[in-house]
């Protein structure tokens, strides 16, 4: 049997390739039995007589998946924000970086107009840059002339299933245009009654980049950290995670222990203030939240 890769679901039919071509397919009666939805970028067998008449038989085990945007097995997430009008901030990339580390999808962190920053500005975001990478992260500092972004972008997105997520206002869409112009996204259409962006785009698409796949639509829509537990949070912080290796206490969570390395790491500079800052942050968030029922 074929199999393939959903790039698209549409209206209860699936679009699946496989060997270059593209094949529409429903999904079997056995699927909602199950309660299995197949998703986009889910990878699947399916059988087809012609190229509008197939039927997906089985949905291969994802590695990951998100709710908004529904889609499987996303291999990275390209996180954009601006230097400058939004100004950067550094508690809510964390916010973006926790969600996308839990997802175990890699982060690209992509800081864009950096050509609007003040001298000072470019000097405290050449700071930030080499914190992230120090983690681990690759950084991407680019000018608002999006052709330059993608050309540092286009390399790293061969191969790879990718997701644009981050700041509102920052010109996700105008880099995804730039990428590919026949796209058309609607870039700022706001919505009068919300008073706040609107994404136009009513289903999620693959589209090939290169050799990889980008989602049309931007990821993580919602920020809350809503599956989350306190325990997670030191997988997510990848250089808390090394540091607590020293730690006294084996679940130690770095807030009120003793003998804790990571908090020695913050005295001693080695972990940025900030990040541990943001980490206390979140773990009273998910201590905080409501429980479900």
């Amino acid at each position: 049997m074929p199999e393939g890769k959903i790039i698209k679901a549409l209206s209860g039919f699936y679009y699946v390739l496989s060997e270059g071509q593209v094949t529409q397919c429903r999904g079997r009666g056995v699927f909602r039995k199950n309660k299995v939805t197949p998703l986009v970028g889910d990878e699947v067998v399916f059988q087809a007589e012609n190229e509008t008449d197939g039927y997906i038989l089985e949905v291969k085990e994802r590695k990951n998946e998100l709710v908004r945007p529904p889609i499987a097995n996303v291999d990275q997430a390209i996180l954009v924000f601006s230097s400058v009008e939004p100004d950067f901030s550094t508690a809510l990339l964390d916010r973006f970086l926790v969600l996308v580390e839990y997802n175990q999808i890699e982060p690209i962190i992509c800081i864009t107009k950096m050509d609007l920053a003040t001298k000072e500005e470019v000097s405290k975001m050449e700071q930030f840059r080499d914190h992230y990478k120090e983690v681990g992260y690759p950084v991407l500092l680019t000018s608002s002339e999006t052709e330059e972004g993608i050309e540092k972008l286009i390399p790293y997105m061969n191969g790879k299933i990718s997701v644009f997520a981050g700041q509102s206002g920052v010109g996700k869409s105008s880099l995804l245009n730039a990428i590919r112009p026949d796209l058309e996204l609607k870039t700022n259409e706001i919505s009068s009654h919300l008073g706040r962006g609107k994404h136009t785009t009513r289903h999620v698409e693959l589209i090939s980049i290169g050799d990889g796949f980008v989602a049309d639509t931007p990821g993580f829509s919602s920020l809350e950290f809503t599956d989350l537990e306190v325990e997670d949070l030191n997988y997510c912080f990848p250089e808390m995670e090394k540091a607590s290796e020293n730690c006294k206490f084996r679940a130690c969570q770095h807030l009120a222990e003793p003998k804790c390395a990571v908090k020695e790491a913050v005295e001693q500079g080695t972990i940025p203030l900030y990040r541990y800052e943001h980490y206390k942050e979140f773990a009273q968030e998910i201590k905080d939240r409501k429980p479900r029922y």
